[in-house]
């Protein structure tokens, strides 16, 4: 049960004509500190599915299971989210590693990609600082067969190269199972989904997540940070 919401909303209208709606709420109990962020794209003669945009900021740190908040000021308000590199090595779900979890309005049955802004660390040991797994609640395939679901050996995984430093990762579906990378949602009433991003390697970071179903859903952002 959630006991208190706040939320923000912003109106501008972008160079393109486009009104962009930027939509915040972030709920907080003893319960449950799960975020809940959107961002609804919406052009002036109609509705587009929502674009997805989380900041690492975004979070309280409660939402944080064995992750913490790092200081970098190319990061959306200097945060980013990472892990020390003691050089071992991190299991795939459904082990319950190092993650964070998240909730965010989606339309149902509508093809999403998802992306990171990551940023490698220096490889260690077994570790080599530059993959995140992704798993989502009632997310189905094209042929609307449960995939990448929490509790499960079903993922995507966004994997940086081995050079240091910032990237956008897509989410791809290596080691799920499903070749596809693109994720649909059977959601009912207010289409709220839970995220989890779970550090695939120590010494990995991010501060950006994006779940689009438009405007990235064929190439990342060409800006380091995706303005909501």
């Amino acid at each position: 049960m959630r006991l208190s919401i706040k939320s923000k909303t912003l109106a501008v209208f972008a160079a393109t004509g486009t009104l962009v709606l930027a939509l915040l709420t972030v709920c907080s109990t003893r319960q449950s500190s799960t975020p809940l962020v959107n961002t609804v794209l919406a052009e002036t003669s109609g509705s587009l599915p929502s674009e997805v945009i989380v900041y690492a900021s975004d979070f309280p740190s409660e939402a944080l299971v064995e992750l913490d908040f790092l200081n970098d000021s190319a990061s959306p308000n200097g945060k980013l989210i990472g892990l020390p590199n003691n050089g071992d090595e991190l299991d795939p779900p459904p082990e319950n590693d190092p993650h964070v979890t998240f909730n965010v309005h989606v339309q149902s049955m509508v093809p999403y990609r998802c992306w990171i802004h990551m940023r490698v660390g220096t490889a260690k040991g077994r570790s080599t600082a530059n993959v995140v797994w992704v798993q989502f609640s009632d997310s189905v395939d094209g042929a609307s067969q449960a995939v990448f679901r929490p509790g499960t050996n079903s993922y995507l995984t966004a994997q940086g190269s081995e050079q240091q430093g910032w990237k956008w990762v897509g989410c791809e579906a290596t080691g799920s199972g499903t070749p596809e990378a693109l994720v649909y949602f059977q959601t009912t009433g207010s289409g709220e989904i839970t995220v989890r991003l779970q550090a695939g390697a120590e010494g990995v970071g991010f501060d950006q997540f994006i779940l689009s179903p438009a405007k990235f859903l064929n190439a990342p952002p060409s800006e380091p940070i995706v303005e909501k």
